[in-house]
């Protein structure tokens, strides 16, 4: 396709450079629903048709959601070059006793707080300007990039490209301010149509390209533009559960995941984007699917193991589910959590480890963590 301004075009600026001057949405001419697309789309709906029916049959799909939610806050930071894992995550989160992490393993405990915060700000606010700039002083509170108008949108020109790059020379130039705010209020409007015909899974990926096109932020636009995603699928009822996060999906296509960003708008190139988007949410789907019910079989081994021991089998019962929402803890925690006495904590926990369902990680006498290693290992998987 050649080089349209269906997305927008590139303009030049007083001091040199090229910035993107997004249209709004929905692009014009609309969508072209050919054989590839609709297909892309058939798949997607019935990838989550299958993940929110597997949702349905967990025990206490809440706690599982919170694990996944962690998992996708890794992956997702792991885009913006940060080092720290699920198990440094929840060490740090676990406060485990002398041991060293990333330093960057705060961004994604922030990206975590995030995501709960707009799930729960959702239920009483849409999703709106006002709500992304409350989610991104979440994200970047206390942390790299934060001391940029965490919570605010940029008031200066941001581009995109290798370090030491500068505006003349960089990769993609997004909007300047005013416009930027223009566009911006374009998406709102976009987001809170009622009249819109337009299936849901194509509205949330252009949305997505949109606001990464914008780039609202001095940092954590990336970020931001993924949470959306997840947002965007519960506010809207595809999921009932926040159960399908891409950016496993776009970490391991990471370069595609740009160019077919920068195909829209040196191309107008909606539809391949869709494609690649439909494409991961079909992927993911799948994926979580398939994890959702190992976690059932581990739960439900785990709990049949526990029920033939014939000893404490309603607080293990217990303890095994706060495992699920903490897999790493100590007697001591789960003394208070559980409201149960320190010897029966430290009598259950000493049984889960000959069990094999705990670990211990670090290697003190005193004031001992373990972690709840077969689930981990399969959520690292």
């Amino acid at each position: 396709m050649a080089t349209t301004d269906r997305a927008g075009a590139f303009v030049q600026q007083p001091d040199g450079y090229k910035a993107f001057l997004p249209k709004p949405l929905p692009p014009k001419p609309p969508i072209r629903y050919d054989e590839r697309l609709a297909g892309a789309l058939s798949r997607a709906d019935r990838a989550l048709g299958r993940l929110d029916g597997a949702a349905e049959i967990l025990p206490n799909p809440d706690l599982f959601v919170a694990m996944y939610v962690r998992k996708e806050a890794v992956l997702s930071s792991q885009i913006e070059n940060t080092q720290a894992s699920l198990s440094d995550v929840l060490e740090y989160e676990a406060k485990v006793p002398a041991r060293s992490h990333p330093p960057d393993v705060g961004e994604v405990v922030n990206y975590v707080r995030a995501m709960n915060y707009g799930l729960e700000r959702l239920k009483k606010l849409p999703l709106s300007l006002r709500l992304i700039r409350e989610i991104h002083a979440k994200l970047l509170g206390g942390v790299r990039g934060g001391q940029r108008a965490a919570g605010e949108f940029r008031s200066g020109p941001n581009w995109i490209g290798p370090n030491g790059t500068g505006l003349s020379d960089a990769v993609f130039v997004p909007p300047p301010v005013p416009e930027m705010h223009t566009g911006l209020s374009q998406l709102e409007s976009y987001l809170q149509r009622k009249d819109d015909a337009t299936p849901l899974l194509l509205k949330i990926g252009m949305v997505h390209a949109q606001f990464e096109t914008i780039h609202p932020f001095f940092d954590g636009n990336g970020r931001v533009g993924r949470l959306l995603i997840t947002f965007l699928l519960c506010e809207k009822k595809v999921v009932q559960r926040p159960l399908l996060y891409l950016s496993r999906y776009l970490t391991e296509h990471k370069q595609a995941y740009y160019d077919w960003l920068m195909a829209v708008r040196l191309r107008g190139d909606w539809e391949g984007w869709l494609r690649f988007f439909l494409e991961g949410v079909a992927e993911v789907a799948a994926e979580a699917t398939q994890k959702a019910r190992r976690i059932i079989a581990l739960r439900e081994a785990h709990e049949r193991i526990i029920l033939s021991q014939g000893r404490s089998k309603p607080t293990a019962r217990r303890l095994l589910d706060l495992l699920y929402t903490t897999p790493i803890l100590s007697a001591a925690n789960a003394h208070q959590r559980l409201e149960i006495s320190r010897p029966t904590a430290h009598t259950l926990f000493r049984h889960f480890e000959e069990l094999g369902f705990l670990r211990e990680i670090t290697g003190k006498g005193r004031n001992r963590v373990y972690r709840y290693q077969p689930y981990v290992d399969l959520l690292n998987e």
